[in-house]
């Protein structure tokens, strides 16, 4: 009784109201059917038709001549591991800040992790035998050259990459947002002078040594004792070994011409290229991977051309090594030249005094 006499209270009360404040007579069914002036009229003040069909990524008029000018927002997508669409730009931002970055961070932490325990428990790998005072020419000057422009402008763009990727976690917090908003424009510009110039140093890379990184017959069985580390003596090797050879394709070529293509769309320097969102998007994803594992693969190959295998940094930064060197680590390279299919000095900074040699550190 007392639940009646309330109800018919509050009707009468609504109907009392003014027209503005009573509830709009608007069945739940067709409230997602409503144009905006449809829902102005029923609830003032709301613009949820309007941010739908924004949302849906549908194109509108805009006077602006850019490319997707006249789409605000796009349209829903979802990247791997993902559990359900949204706008492609939000999509896109979980994938980069979340596993790509994650996991790049890893993965780098991961390579250094096991080159600082197989140093630890390896340590360098050391001639068997003395040195014989006697030097070869491994690199010419314009091949030192061309290494160098590479590895100077790789170092460059990986310290500034690295920097922007992971650096709101780890330096951000530090120096402060000021100081990080100045140091990540700073790396920013470096990043953009320097990769036309990796580029370019990749190409005239490939052009120096592809020659000599073909595959061949004894790159087998390089691969096979793991450059020497299972059964007794060195591998035969030819002027680079497998390792270098894979290095050389897998890394420098692959990786690295696909990190510069992937960088020339970001600066949007590839001509007649409509440069939509969805492509930038895209390219930025190829650009990160690639960068990520060329810098995981180039630690190996800096440890190994370093302080993981004696002698082998006087060839790059000085041209000449050692016979013994030569003999124990590039054998049938060795060989050519003692039978003098190569010349053991190919231009006149080679001819090198052996007491002026530099000596293996």
């Amino acid at each position: 009784m007392k639940t009646t006499i309330a109800s018919a209270l509050l009707s009468i009360a609504l109907l009392g109201l003014p027209v503005a404040a009573q509830a709009p007579q608007v069945e739940p069914a067709d409230i997602l059917k409503q144009s905006q002036a449809e829902r102005t009229r029923d609830q003032p003040g709301n613009n949820a038709p309007t941010w739908r069909q924004v949302k849906a990524g549908e194109e509108n008029y805009s006077s602006l001549p850019y490319p997707e000018s006249g789409v605000l927002i796009q349209p829903k997508a979802q990247f791997p591991g993902q559990a359900q669409p949204t706008t492609a730009g939000e999509a896109w931002r979980r994938f980069r800040n979340g596993p790509l970055t994650h996991g790049g961070g890893w993965l780098l932490l991961a390579a250094a992790a096991l080159l600082g325990a197989f140093y630890f428990f390896k340590g360098p790998i050391r001639p068997r035998t003395p040195p014989t005072g006697r030097r070869i020419e491994r690199f010419t000057p314009f091949e030192r050259t061309v290494h160098w422009t590479v590895a100077i402008s790789f170092v460059l763009l990986a310290v500034s990459g690295l920097t922007m990727l992971f650096g709101k976690y780890v330096l951000m917090p530090v120096f402060g947002h000021t100081l990080f908003g100045w140091l990540t424009y700073l790396l920013k510009t470096v990043h953009n002078f320097a990769g036309p110039v990796f580029s370019v140093g990749i190409v005239a890379l490939f052009l120096t040594f592809v020659k000599d990184n073909l595959p061949r017959a004894a790159d087998l069985g390089w691969l096979l004792s793991g450059g020497g580390m299972f059964g007794k003596g060195h591998p035969h090797a030819w002027r680079f070994n497998a390792g270098e050879k894979l290095w050389f394709w897998g890394g420098a070529v692959v990786l690295g011409l696909t990190v510069s293509a992937s960088g020339f769309v970001l600066d949007k320097l590839v001509p007649d290229l409509a440069y939509t969102r969805a492509l930038m998007q895209v390219a930025n994803v190829i650009h990160l991977v690639a960068a990520v594992l060329l810098a995981a693969i180039a630690m190996g190959h800096i440890y190994l051309g370093t302080v993981g295998t004696t002698g082998t940094y006087e060839g790059m930064r000085h041209g000449t090594v050692d016979d013994a060197w030569a003999m124990e680590h590039h054998d049938l390279w060795y060989a050519q030249v003692e039978a003098g299919e190569i010349p053991r000095l190919r231009s006149d900074e080679g001819a090198v005094p052996a007491s002026a040699a530099p000596k293996p550190t």
